[in-house]
């Protein structure tokens, strides 16, 4: 349990890490769009869909070291007034189905990028191809879904424990 765990956080974080370095191309990319079209009345007329795959990108890789942070916004101020134990249940009877789907859409995903891959399709403005982003976001699906297993693995622990 240990090593999954330690493989996870590292894998999240230099994901995450990725992700920002992507992001920071992604901010230069729209400044020096804009600048181009402010002093030169040019723009690049592929930012925006080289933008739209980058924010893709950025969203996919940050996914896990979110989950891991508990970052996402919850709604648990009905499940707070129970028991400890009932928390417990109901986290691990939603965690379940959560960690199945986006097993589901890990897989769908490789695929969609296969199949992409395969017909040789590419962006319609740019004509580039687009299958590297489609994996990098079920890579990140993929690991959060490693990331809710590992969160359900430390309630069942937590529950022996006691």
């Amino acid at each position: 349990m240990h090593i999954f765990e330690t493989v996870i956080v590292k894998v999240s974080r230099g994901l995450d890490f990725i992700a920002g370095i992507i992001l920071s191309v992604t901010v230069f990319l729209v400044v020096a769009n804009i600048v181009g079209r402010v002093l030169f009345q040019r723009s690049f007329f592929v930012a925006h869909e080289v933008v739209g795959f980058l924010a893709a990108a950025v969203i996919g890789l940050a996914l896990a070291r979110c989950a891991l942070e508990d970052g996402h916004i919850a709604v648990g101020f009905i499940l707070e007034r129970f028991s400890r134990t009932v928390q417990r249940i109901v986290e691990v009877a939603v965690g379940i189905p959560v960690f199945a789907f986006l097993l589901f859409a890990a897989y769908n995903l490789f695929d969609y990028g296969t199949r992409i891959a395969e017909s040789g399709e590419v962006s319609p403005t740019a004509q580039l191809i687009f299958y590297p982003f489609i994996y990098l976001v079920a890579l990140g699906v993929f690991l959060l879904a490693l990331t809710v297993l590992l969160k359900l693995l430390r309630l069942v622990r937590e529950d022996q424990d006691r």
